[in-house]
């Protein structure tokens, strides 16, 4: 069985060193229960989110703890919303810890980005909110598992402190067949290093994956250099980058000099917008939605060439509807009754009748 190394480095970009601002990003790498773990968080920046490096510390800590203690009741379960859910509250009541603590007024103080990858013996559990990419490295070549997230403008994302956060988790569940490693990051090297206008990803991912086969140690030495060299060294106002491997022994590596260095873009199309398809279902979903909560709201009625019998919600019990023996059986039991009632009225009006022509006859 093919065993996974992981390993994680976090480095301050140039844009904070200069404004003296601590890193707000955040990674861990952890091996336990056999379950292999590696989280990457970027704490929001902007003056709001004055507590963002608390957020990404808490984010990453917690992630790893549930994947490592609770890796089958993740990967198990089948409701995928159940699960982002959990993994949101988990978060959120961690941070409730640092709500306190720094008696803060809001949760969003704490906002930050979310990218982790998982594996135990064949299994992978990925996940991933906001900005940043999960690339998946095979012997065939690279390509992004989860791609950065955006929200109406190209520099915003969305945070594990969003309203309905779970909503924009992305979470794949997926075996370690035709895998050599997945890599894990933050923006802060993923804008240098992917091209979401093609989907490419850079060859140097795959080579600073296999640096994680000479061991952690040397690994995060080398990706270190590497991150400070071309990444955060690569600009003035380069942001905090944080990069994770998982490694899976025994696996090929891909051919690097053959792998594509540049695509052409994506065709777009502009008109075909997610806003443009909601707006042509929604007056047909708002019609089938009448449509199936007023299902088998009606009475059952049966037509006859008698005045029609209105039975509610009278069902035969073997065949889920009236069969005509059960129709004729109702009927005659309704003009029973209706002439057992008659009779009474009759029978009231004619003593009452015979009591007033006595009371007659002896005044």
């Amino acid at each position: 069985m093919k065993s996974a190394k992981v390993a994680a480095v976090t480095l301050i970009g140039h844009k904070h060193i200069q404004r003296g601002v601590p890193c707000e990003d955040s990674s861990i790498a952890i091996e336990r229960n056999n379950v292999s773990v590696v989280v990457v968080s970027d704490g929001a920046g902007g003056k709001e989110y004055t507590h963002a490096r608390y957020g990404s510390r808490i984010c990453c800590e917690t992630v790893a703890s549930l994947l490592t203690d609770h890796f089958d009741a993740l990967y198990n379960e089948n409701r995928e919303a159940a699960v982002k859910n959990l993994i949101i509250a988990a978060i959120h009541t961690n941070m409730a810890v640092a709500i306190e603590k720094f008696k803060l007024d809001s949760l969003e103080r704490l906002s930050c980005t979310l990218v982790f990858c998982a594996v135990k013996d064949r299994r992978i559990i990925c996940g991933h909110i906001g900005d940043g990419l999960i690339v998946r490295v095979s012997s065939s070549g690279l390509s992004p598992i989860t791609m950065p997230q955006n929200g109406e403008r190209a520099s915003s994302t969305y945070f594990v402190t969003a309203n309905h956060a779970a909503d924009y988790m992305r979470f794949v569940k997926m075996t370690t067949d035709d895998i050599h490693g997945i890599a894990v990051m933050t923006d802060g090297v993923q804008d240098l290093v992917y091209d979401e206008n093609s989907g490419l990803v850079r060859p140097v991912i795959a080579k600073m994956v296999d640096t994680l086969k000479g061991g952690r140690e040397s690994c995060e030495k080398e990706l270190n250099l590497i991150l400070e060299k071309y990444i955060v060294g690569s600009s003035n106002v380069s942001d905090d980058a944080s990069f994770g491997i998982v490694l899976l022994s025994d696996t090929a590596s891909p051919a690097v000099e053959k792998l594509p260095g540049k695509e052409d873009a994506f065709p777009r199309n502009d008109t075909d917008s997610f806003k443009n398809l909601q707006q042509e279902w929604l007056p047909k979903v708002k019609s089938a939605k009448s449509v199936i909560l007023n299902a088998g709201a009606g009475k059952f009625i049966v037509e006859k060439t008698e005045p029609a019998i209105e039975c509610e919600n009278k069902k035969d019990e073997h065949q889920g509807r009236l069969s005509e023996d059960k129709i004729e059986e109702l009927d005659e039991k309704r003009k029973i009754g209706d002439g057992f009632v008659l009779g009474i009225i009759v029978g009231i009006l004619v003593s009452v009748l015979l009591m007033f022509i006595l009371y007659l006859v002896l005044s």
